[in-house]
């Protein structure tokens, strides 16, 4: 089942199959390791929803919501 990292509930993984978006957020993904391939698992989420905090790489890593919805997941 594939869906955006945005809608990922706490404890939830997946393996990244896509990044999406413009410019400079695609960038900046590609840049902090989020690569096709990644196993992310989503560790935190904000009493809002924003900002959601992951493990990618063996490191943790804070996003947006907009940030994350321009990534499409392959739920584990």
């Amino acid at each position: 089942m594939n869906k955006p990292l945005n809608e990922f509930k706490v404890g939830e993984s997946g393996i990244v199959k896509s990044v999406s978006g413009e410019g400079k957020i695609k960038r900046r993904l590609f840049d902090m390791g989020i690569t096709n391939g990644a196993e992310i698992l989503l560790r935190k989420k904000a009493p809002l929803g924003d900002p959601i905090e992951i493990t990618v790489r063996n490191y943790e890593l804070t996003l947006r919501k907009t940030e994350a919805a321009c990534v499409n997941m392959e739920v584990k």
